[in-house]
């Protein structure tokens, strides 16, 4: 077979099979890449003959498809720590939020930052999960709620991409948060989200999909349906901020919408765990903010295991409720605080996250025709890399095959 590299004498996590053995491991086995593409992932002794390749022996070491952060915030300037502060003290996200701190804070330092702090600010950000074996981001604006501010990050979150070697996947959050220059005035600030921004920020190809914050703190449901019927009408996937701090039955509404993904999901009903297993809807898990917030009341792990809705796990990386860059760190908390299994925060950081992105045919597992993306770990077990605290096992990246 051709191919130019090939890495021998490896254990994998290939996360392309179902039934007791979903994380599809393979004790002895090779994966050979040509072009940056996989043209082999299986057993040794089924592999065909690899002639003139360079060959990389692994000595034992574990490989699993390169990570995933299915949902991050890392392009915005400044930080929230005084809100920290405050929250130690006995303040509510909420009561935070209604007095002019929360998101609102975060978009007036972000307003006045360029490009070009954007991109710096996020860079070490970046760096931390890349060396956790990251390939692949999604990163999102909505700390501009302007078009000019909110094109300004999602040029910056491209630049991400050409800065570093890593896959960058661009969400437009434009219904975020409301600007105080619409205050009182919700309706007109959709108005100008869905027939303006989406539509020239589309046309400009900086978003690969779009989001909504639908919250009691952020937009109403009905509100949430013009930004989604634009975002379709735009030809542009949709993902969903939903049931985070209470329910207003966004995911229900994702979900019509064949909603790629709806995040947190705390306060999720049976109702809205069958509209998602319906359409396909990925739940995206975000345990840093459930951590970082000191939120008690879980998301319904038990009803969508059993309804079969996919879940993913990210860091929900963001200034004010969880600046958090560690992917190994989240897969933990899925676990300890989520009651996730190993095999679920294994796959919600693989394949459920390419998943979430929409990018189930390129990424996520390690089998033919997919990108050549992989993390090879010195671990004796893949459990290890949700059981360890602060531990950081990657021997090496490889994106695209290199």
């Amino acid at each position: 077979m051709q191919c130019d590299r090939v890495w021998t004498n490896a254990r994998l996590a290939t996360m392309c099979r179902d039934g007791a053995d979903r994380l599809g491991l393979i004790d002895k086995g090779v994966v050979a890449s040509l072009d940056g593409r996989i043209v082999y992932a299986g057993p040794a002794d089924s592999a065909p003959t690899f002639a003139g390749a360079e060959v990389h022996d692994c000595e034992g070491r574990w490989i699993t498809p390169g990570l995933i952060d299915c949902h991050t915030h890392l392009i915005h300037a400044g930080n929230r720590a005084h809100e920290f502060e405050l929250r130690l003290q006995g303040a509510s996200y909420e009561e935070i939020a209604r007095t002019g701190g929360g998101i609102v804070s975060t978009v007036a330092a972000t307003r006045t930052a360029s490009e070009d702090d954007l991109v710096a600010g996020a860079l070490p950000r970046l760096d931390a999960l890349i060396a956790e074996g990251v390939t692949t981001v999604e990163v999102k604006s909505g700390y501009g709620l302007s078009l000019e501010a909110e094109r300004r990050m999602l040029r910056a979150a491209r630049r991400l991409g050409e800065e570093r070697d890593v896959g960058v996947t661009t969400t437009f959050l434009g219904a975020h948060a409301l600007p105080k220059e619409y205050a009182g005035n919700a309706d007109g600030y959709i108005d100008t989200v869905a027939q303006e921004m989406i539509p020239a920020l589309a046309g400009e190809g900086l978003a690969d999909a779009v989001d909504a914050f639908c919250e009691s703190i952020g937009f109403t449901n009905a509100q949430t349906r013009r930004v989604l019927e634009a975002a379709r009408k735009a030809g542009l996937p949709v993902k969903l901020h939903a049931e985070q701090l209470s329910n207003q039955h966004g995911s229900a509404l994702a979900a019509e919408f064949g909603a790629l993904s709806a995040d947190h999901l705390e306060w999720l009903d049976d109702e809205g765990v069958a509209a998602m297993a319906r359409a396909g809807t990925v739940a995206t898990l975000l345990p840093g903010a459930y951590y970082f917030t000191r939120e008690t009341r879980l998301p319904p792990i038990a009803a969508l295991r059993e309804a079969g809705v996919p879940m993913a796990l990210a860091t929900d990386c963001n200034p004010g409720t969880s600046p958090l860059t560690s992917l190994l760190l989240a897969m933990n908390m899925g676990a300890t605080l989520f009651r996730m299994t190993v095999e679920e925060c294994l796959l919600g950081v693989t394949r459920n996250a390419a998943r979430a992105l929409g990018m189930g045919g390129e990424i996520g597992t390690l089998e033919a025709g997919k990108a050549c993306d992989l993390a090879i770990w010195t671990i004796e077990t893949p459990a290890e890399l949700v059981y360890r605290i602060g531990f950081n096992p990657l021997h090496a990246r490889i994106r695209r095959g290199h």
